[in-house]
């Protein structure tokens, strides 16, 4: 194991780590996007988004697409490089509000959280289309890890920290079980070459209706490149 700082609040700090890692020349045949923040009150990453939709999914659509060539580069035929995103099942109340999507008009912690669900679930969709359209040999899939006792919890209302606090060995799932997903999707011999799909407790099921919406995955892709600096390749696949 081998550490390498990045912070995904900073697309300074994301384009670094692209940079270090690129630098190994190692192979990327599994990238986990897991990092994420839940309820925080209203604040800015230093990029100047809200932290929810900065951190939870702009900065893994950014990491994401600086470490595409590598990917495409490690993945063969018989072996395809996998990308696993993880999402939640508040993605299933979600909205997106393209034209609000740094929650200016009106702030609302779940709802911030609930949008960045789902922009990493219709992320994940048309990143599958883009990949398939270029005869690429990487997989990109969502994964629901359930609800897990971690310190993702740590901005919730106190009433519920206790009551979390007494329960959670009766109802959260523990970290590892809440990793059980992701690691399916990672490594399991039954995902290979299966992308474009939304996963939880280790089985395929289906996402919010308002996912499979194409031109809105097409309208957030062209968006989330305009925010975060980069060009649109998308633009010529239909």
């Amino acid at each position: 194991v081998e550490f390498l700082y990045c912070d995904l609040a900073s697309m300074k700090s994301i384009r670094q780590f692209v940079q270090r890692f690129r630098a190994k020349n190692c192979p990327l045949h599994v990238l986990v996007n897991n990092a994420g923040v839940m309820l925080v009150p209203e604040r800015k990453t230093e990029d100047g988004f809200e932290e929810h939709f900065g951190l939870n999914y702009l900065g893994h659509f950014l990491l994401t697409n600086l470490l595409l060539d590598t990917l495409k580069q490690s993945g063969t035929h018989s072996h395809n490089a996998r990308i696993i995103t993880v999402s939640s099942a508040t993605h299933y109340v979600g909205k997106l509000h393209l034209n609000d999507l740094q929650s200016r008009c009106s702030y609302s912690p779940h709802g911030a959280y609930a949008q960045s669900k789902l922009a990493l679930v219709l992320f994940t969709y048309r990143l599958q289309h883009l990949l398939t359209a270029n005869g690429s040999h990487v997989t990109a899939n969502v994964v629901d890890p359930g609800v897990v006792n971690t310190e993702l919890y740590k901005h919730v209302f106190w009433v519920i920290k206790v009551a979390k606090w007494m329960t959670a060995w009766l109802f959260f799932k523990t970290p590892e079980e809440g990793a059980s997903t992701s690691i399916y999707a990672a490594v399991s011999p039954e995902m290979e070459g299966a992308g474009g799909c939304y996963l939880y407790n280790e089985e395929r099921t289906k996402s919010a209706d308002v996912a499979y919406d194409e031109e809105l995955q097409r309208r957030l892709w062209t968006e989330s490149c305009k925010m975060v600096g980069i060009s649109d390749e998308s633009s010529r696949v239909p």
